[in-house]
């Protein structure tokens, strides 16, 4: 995860100067900053928890978990706005998705985008529902690690 966090930091850097060279000041949002990448950060450990206990017991996860991470892109809202899914039971659904909560937030946080709504809270009860569930997850599956590998 620290190499993605550097990653990040470098492409962060980029992106203020950019910001700065078009006239996109952020406003106050911008503190919200350290808390989407904290979610983005406990998305990412709660994810692989999950797959690498899978890929020990199941040696083909590590061949479909590429296809996964591509899918999971096209179904983020990272070249598309969350505000093209209608509200109601297709939004819900859609926030399912932990990264469209926070992909909105960063929109709102540095472009001044429309406010984080029941997609935020939907991701962040996901992020926690998968973090507690891929924490018990690993733990009871790291005794028979040894015994598979």
């Amino acid at each position: 995860m620290a190499a993605g966090v550097v990653d990040f930091v470098v492409s962060f850097v980029v992106l203020l100067g950019l910001m700065l060279y078009y006239g996109i000041t952020p406003g106050w949002q911008i503190l919200a900053i350290p808390f989407l990448v904290l979610l983005a950060l406990l998305t990412a450990l709660a994810v692989s928890m999950w797959f690498s206990a899978l890929n020990v017991q199941y040696r083909d996860v590590q061949y479909a978990i590429p296809f996964i991470i591509q899918a999971w892109m096209y179904a983020s809202p990272v070249a598309y706005s969350a505000g093209l899914i209608p509200t109601g039971i297709w939004r819900i659904i859609y926030g399912l998705n932990p990264l469209a909560g926070v992909i909105q937030g960063f929109r709102w946080a540095l472009l001044g985008a429309a406010p984080p709504d029941e997609l935020m809270a939907i991701s962040v009860a996901i992020v926690l529902l998968l973090l507690v569930s891929g924490l018990f997850y690993f733990r009871r599956m790291e005794k028979t690690f040894a015994d598979v590998v």
